[in-house]
């Protein structure tokens, strides 16, 4: 424990998701004893991101105006949309660049021991995007995870309507790692996802 002000640095910054007590006193003595950095600079941008940034309202992805820039592309594809738990999902699968379509970002996953079920969900936002029947196929790319499984399994069950295709993300083993590390999910997922090798 420190005294005062610091104690209440390294406080606030270890409630943030993913930072420890050990991050949190990292970071706060870094800010404290590196005398470049910035603090003007990190409240500014902090408060601009509070003020300025929403989600999107037709995808519930992160953006500064109504719609986020994927939305607004005419480029992409109306046809397809992935849907992912969270705006942080759509980065990750941009990253790849493989993905020409449309997401819809649910904000989360169904967790009963959360408290979170269907109803807490961008749901119904989903269904009101699928009801013109431009979209041909929904791609669920929830986390494989228990969470991310309840999800795919009700929306999988929701989904399915004449005229639109449903699919989920291919899970299996991480390229570079050794079979005997897998665990029995990511094995068995690996055997139902195995495909013909092509001559």
């Amino acid at each position: 424990m420190y005294e005062g002000i610091v104690q209440d640095l390294i406080d606030e910054l270890g409630r943030l998701p993913g930072i420890g007590p050990k991050s949190a006193q990292r970071i706060a003595f870094h800010i404290v004893q590196t005398e470049s950095f910035d603090v003007t600079r990190l409240s500014e941008i902090l408060r601009d991101v509070r003020e300025k940034v929403r989600f999107c309202s037709i995808c519930g992805n992160v953006a500064e105006q109504e719609t986020c820039s994927i939305c607004r592309d005419p480029r992409r594809s109306p046809a397809t949309i992935c849907v992912v738990e969270e705006a942080k999902d759509v980065v990750a699968i941009e990253r790849t660049r493989e993905f020409r379509g449309l997401y819809h970002v649910l904000g989360g996953a169904i967790s009963p021991i959360d408290g979170i079920g269907p109803d807490d969900l961008r749901i119904r936002q989903l269904l009101q995007r699928l009801a013109d029947g431009v979209v041909t196929e929904v791609i669920i790319a929830t986390d494989p995870n228990l969470e991310g499984e309840a999800t795919a399994t009700y929306l999988t069950r929701l989904l399915m309507q004449p005229g639109l295709r449903v699919t989920r993300l291919a899970s299996g083993l991480p390229v570079g790692g050794d079979l005997e590390y897998a665990d029995e999910v990511t094995l068995g997922r690996a055997f139902e996802g195995r495909r013909v090798i092509e001559h």
